[in-house]
């Protein structure tokens, strides 16, 4: 008896596969990778993040971070500046170059969430995306 190819575990992790798969297809034009395109993202949603949050966020190394603020700054997309509360941190802000290139990321996700939801009705589709917001509720980290 082995475990089955469908449990939620393989079936979450095949999405997830098949997600970044075509997600760096649709946007290798532009360039960037799966993970410089979700740290432009992350910077976004959290502008003025410190590097190391940023990493934790990302579930990345720090260093591993570092070389892709490294591109993204190389691109003008972010810029890092000094925390005056502590000189050793790095804050991460959007350049004004940053916004094009997030709306064309803005444009891949929408065509892959549409071609992922082919085949569900509206309510089907809601009820999958409310299904996998609970699960990654019940998963997280308890914040206290």
């Amino acid at each position: 008896m082995g475990i089955d190819k469908d449990s939620l575990g393989f079936l979450v992790a095949d999405v997830s596969r098949l997600l970044r798969t075509a997600f760096q297809r649709r946007l290798g034009s532009d360039g960037l990778t799966f993970l410089q395109a979700r740290a432009l993202v992350y910077i976004s949603r959290h502008e003025g993040v410190r590097q190391n949050q940023l990493a934790e966020l990302l579930e990345i190394q720090p260093i591993t971070l570092v070389h892709i603020i490294d591109q993204l700054e190389a691109r003008k997309l972010v810029k890092r500046t000094t925390d005056n509360r502590d000189r050793r941190a790095k804050l991460l802000f959007l350049s004004s170059a940053a916004q094009p290139v997030l709306d064309s990321i803005e444009e891949v996700v929408e065509s892959i969430r549409y071609d992922a939801m082919t085949g569900l009705d509206n309510q089907q589709a809601s009820l999958a995306v409310a299904a996998l917001r609970r699960i990654r509720a019940n998963l997280a980290p308890d914040p206290a």
